[in-house]
């Protein structure tokens, strides 16, 4: 794996009241947005407003995961440690990180059928999207947009946040000289792409909603 580089006074005097501690302007600002949020049906009819769909992986075995931004394996849990699990088939066992929404070992059970999907890197599959038996998905980690509490998370709550056209996007990249071009994430201004470049290797780049294209690591 590679990186490319390219956060005093006198006993007689009256004591003056304290100053009110000054609220930042940012944090009305944010407070004003998700205001809605609190009347309930508003704000969750637009909380997915992300317009952003992962792109779907098939599924390899586990035997075959090799390092990639996104790859997807499918199979059995076998063993849960807190947010980790042990993602089994018939050709062998794998390592699933699962992030914050796995802590507590609540997110998967023992013996589900599950596909997980997301980013195999140092011997850990990194996931992004859970994918249980009956159809239903979980989407995880960074994949999801802009980290809540923030000003873009939270005008993206009321429908605010900016205008996402992951096609263009795409076309951009692709004109760029990249192929085999997947979705596998959002950030506040940015899309996460896995792609293969010119001379096969797999990239995962950052580009962002003006078009720009950054890459952040090969495989």
């Amino acid at each position: 794996m590679t990186t490319e580089t390219t956060i005093g006074g006198t006993a007689t005097e009256m004591p003056s009241p304290a100053a009110a501690p000054r609220r930042s302007r940012r944090g009305w600002i944010v407070g004003a947005i998700a205001a809605p949020l609190a009347f309930g049906a508003v704000g969750l009819s637009l909380a997915q407003n992300s317009g952003v769909t992962l792109t779907p992986v098939a599924p390899v075995t586990v035997a075959q995961l090799a390092p990639s931004a996104a790859i997807a394996a499918k199979g059995d849990v076998a063993e849960i440690f807190g947010n980790k699990f042990i993602l089994q088939d018939g050709s062998g066992r794998a390592l699933v990180e699962t992030g914050k929404q796995g802590e507590g070992g609540t997110l998967v059970t023992k013996g589900e059928a599950v596909t997980v999907q997301g980013r195999f890197e140092n011997g850990f599959l990194h996931a992004t999207l859970l994918t249980r038996a009956d159809g239903k998905t979980v989407v995880l980690g960074p994949a999801r947009g802009p980290k809540p509490g923030g000003l873009d998370w939270a005008k993206d709550k009321v429908g605010l946040g900016p205008e996402i056209d992951a096609p263009a996007l795409t076309a951009k990249v692709e004109a760029a000289g990249y192929s085999d071009i997947r979705v596998t994430g959002r950030g506040p201004r940015h899309l996460d792409m896995a792609a293969k470049g010119q001379d096969g290797r797999e990239r995962l780049l950052h580009v962002g909603f003006d078009g720009d294209i950054r890459e952040k690591r090969s495989f």
